[in-house]
């Protein structure tokens, strides 16, 4: 990801891994183990197969089988995800890796959202953000995920979309609102979201630049992510589920 400006880069799942490294000469194996399984080791994307089963999407071209869950926790819902595996010795058959998953939770995962024209400001908002130039914030397997700083009082849900962007001369240029509703005063705090991009035009197995734009708490920002058309969509419905954090999020 290519960012236009400087913003703070404080990673909050890179530090808490460097910090488990650090740590691990001082500590025996259950210890290890314990702090291994504290933290994610990879964002994918969950997706349905045949026969009720399910698999994960580790990146554009790797897939990983569970051997200790049979069924997607989240229903027949495509959804992105942390998730902490452990790959095993065990038959993958059509995919790349057979991993036992020690603990998955899904983020928040949305359409693109529809332009309303003129109430955009006001249904979408236009309220400050950042986006946190970290390992989860990235564009693969047909979704733009994100990781964004803000204010956040407590007192109400925050409203977070992606807008098709409105430059004539590039299609693949999005625009990231937040509505905060007045919920402006108290602390700051990271949430994550990821947005499908089926909307925007087929790259035709081409790798181009995608550009976000966002309003940040110094102005208007911008960054480019290498993006290409997902080639295959299963289930092919967009999928929406909450994200499991202590920040309200819609």
């Amino acid at each position: 990801m290519k960012i236009n400006s400087v913003f703070n880069k404080t990673l909050l799942f890179v530090g808490a891994i460097v910090c488990t490294i650090g740590l691990q000469s001082c500590l025996d194996d259950d210890d290890n183990n314990a702090y291994y399984l504290r933290y994610p080791n990879a964002l994918v994307t969950v997706k349905g197969a045949a026969d009720d089963a399910f698999f994960l999407q580790l990146d554009d071209k790797t897939t990983l089988l569970p051997t200790n869950v049979k069924t997607s926790p989240f229903g027949d819902k495509e959804v992105r995800a942390l998730v902490n595996y452990s790959e095993v010795n065990e038959p993958s058959g059509d995919y790349t890796k057979a991993v036992h998953i020690n603990w998955i939770d899904s983020i928040l995962t949305k359409p693109i959202a529809p332009d309303l024209g003129e109430e955009n400001d006001e249904v979408y908002g236009t309220d400050p953000v950042e986006i946190v130039n970290d390992w989860v914030t990235i564009a693969e397997d047909g979704y733009l995920t994100l990781r964004f700083r803000t204010i956040w009082g407590g007192s109400k849900k925050h409203f977070v979309n992606l807008l098709l962007g409105q430059n004539l001369e590039n299609p693949y240029e999005v625009e990231f609102r937040h509505n905060a509703y007045g919920d402006t005063c108290g602390s700051e705090g990271d949430g994550l979201v990821a947005f499908k991009l089926d909307e925007l035009p087929d790259t035709e197995g081409k790798t181009v630049k995608l550009k976000l734009k966002w309003k940040s708490f110094s102005g208007e920002k911008s960054a480019e992510f290498d993006y290409c058309t997902r080639k295959a969509v299963t289930p092919s419905a967009a999928a929406i589920t909450a994200v499991r954090s202590t920040l309200e999020l819609r």
